[in-house]
């Protein structure tokens, strides 16, 4: 159990560090943009955004998904055979799909909130849609092979790309919106380009009737979930925007992406552990080891969380080349930030969760956790923001994540029970509760020592731990050296 707990702590970290590094690239654009544009300006492309989300969904419709599941059971041929099928599908219905975007050009622009002299925008969201569509096929095929440090190379590629391009087009040739759009295409483009010889390693022009109608049937209900997903993720800036106005829309985005920090923590995770489950699932301990999977998960999250929570006052402030972190302007939602942190966190519960019903093959039910997700999210969006405004906005996505995170727990033990380790679990957050209460009633106090207290309460949390037997710093030293051990080992995957 041990060798497989590094082996999934060391992908994980592998692409923890690119996406750490991709995600932090890409959060420049955070301060680029809202030291650019307006308030309204950066709430309409924000919504654009939201809709490419969806469509992102549709586009891919659980193939990835499929593909990771097939080609680790061989249950309808060989690795290269479903994958195979898997591009092949992906492929011709979203170029289907993409010309459909074309012809709905007007209608759509209206529905994106684009005007009638940013039209162009609409071609590049459909090239993106696609290039970012099939490309998803090659990066799952990365991820069950295991080439972490290439799969970190080149999703860092695209966000460099991406970025450079948003200075290039925005800041020195003068575009407006478009010139995102535009960047954001170009880096789906090259990123594919780069893709090619992988994809040309285990490309055969099959696509057998038998193995795709396994791969549909596994990954079509991928489609309401994910749907359902972005609604829970996204549905918050249409509503906002519908009962306040852009500036805060614009303002609660701003904020709400610093909720990234959280995010890379748990998508990280996520691209490891969902081929690292399906792989060992056959395994004899395979439970006992979801089960402390999830234990570090919480751990680790739970740190994470209250460092950023203690610290955002101070993060939001960095200058980064002459810039805030955050546009002064938008520094009014800062109250925002720990409870989306804590919102994904959650989130990182219902991915640990959502494991059981992937390897007994039971997704038709994940539309209904997702679904849940998102009826909660409409709900208690309606209802909080017009008592709090966008920290209502926050606080529904959140209430969303937990409710997904508690179905999604008891519809897996159904078919799949895992017994977690709850009694550290429980431990942990008592542990993280007396210390955030301790620091509120220090802090009101004694206001003028709040830079110290700060770190006493982050190095108490980590001695209570200790003395809980909850966290070994020894195990953290292994982990690191087995890293740069695996990183030197691995350098022949770029």
């Amino acid at each position: 159990m041990k060798s497989d707990l590094k082996q999934l702590g060391k992908e994980t970290a592998i692409y923890g560090i690119s996406t750490i590094l991709s995600r932090f690239l890409n959060f420049l654009l955070v301060p680029f943009f809202t030291n650019i544009f307006t308030q309204a300006e950066y709430g309409i492309i924000t919504n654009v955004y939201a809709y490419i989300a969806f469509l992102n969904i549709i586009y891919l419709y659980g193939m990835d998904s499929a593909y990771l599941k097939f080609s680790a059971s061989k249950e309808f041929g060989s690795e290269k055979e479903t994958f195979s099928s898997a591009f092949n599908s992906v492929f011709l219905s979203s170029f289907i799909f993409s010309l459909i975007i074309i012809i709905l050009q007007n209608p759509l622009a209206k529905l994106f909130g684009i005007n009638e002299n940013q039209m162009v925008i609409v071609y590049f969201i459909s090239g993106t849609l696609f290039f970012d569509s099939i490309s998803n096929i090659i990066f799952a095929r990365l991820r069950f092979h295991n080439k972490a440090l290439k799969f970190a190379g080149i999703k860092t590629f695209n966000i460099i790309v991406n970025v450079t391009l948003n200075v290039i087009l925005i800041y020195f040739l003068k575009f407006r919106s478009e010139g995102v759009f535009i960047a954001n295409f170009s880096a789906s483009f090259l990123t594919f380009i780069f893709l090619g010889n992988e994809l040309f390693k285990s490309y055969t022009f099959t696509l057998r009737k038998e193995l795709l109608k396994g791969l549909v049937k596994f990954g079509l209900p991928f489609v309401p979930a994910g749907i359902a997903s972005i609604i829970t993720q996204v549905i918050d800036r249409p509503i906002l925007l519908a009962l306040t106005d852009a500036s805060t829309v614009g303002i609660y985005q701003a904020n709400y992406k610093l909720g990234i920090f959280m995010m890379l923590y748990v998508s990280m995770f996520q691209y490891a552990w969902q081929p690292f489950y399906l792989k060992k699932s056959e395994q004899e301990n395979a439970k006992k080891l979801f089960a402390k999977v999830f234990t570090y998960f919480t751990l680790i999250g739970s740190i994470i969380f209250l460092v950023l929570s203690l610290y955002i006052e101070e993060i939001v402030k960095i200058r980064i080349l002459g810039f805030y972190l955050v546009g002064k302007d938008f520094w009014g939602g800062i109250n925002i930030v720990p409870v989306v942190l804590l919102a994904y966190l959650f989130n990182g519960f219902y991915i640990n969760f959502v494991a059981g019903l992937q390897i007994q093959k039971k997704t038709h039910f994940m539309p209904l956790v997702s679904g849940l997700g998102a009826i909660v999210n409409v709900f208690t969006n309606l209802l909080l923001i017009p008592l709090f405004g966008m920290l209502g906005a926050a606080y529904a996505t959140l209430l969303a994540y937990l409710a997904m995170a508690v179905y999604q727990y008891f519809l897996s033990q159904k078919f799949y029970k895992i017994d977690y380790e709850w009694n550290n679990i429980i431990k942990i957050s008592l542990i993280l509760i007396f210390v955030f209460t301790l620091y509120f009633i220090i802090k009101i106090n004694f206001t003028d020592y709040t830079t110290s207290l700060k770190i006493v309460i982050i190095l108490l949390y980590i001695l209570l731990l200790k003395i809980f037997n909850l966290i070994s710093f020894r195990w953290f030293s292994d982990f690191f050296n087995d890293f740069l051990k695996l990183k030197k080992n691995n350098k022949d995957n770029f």
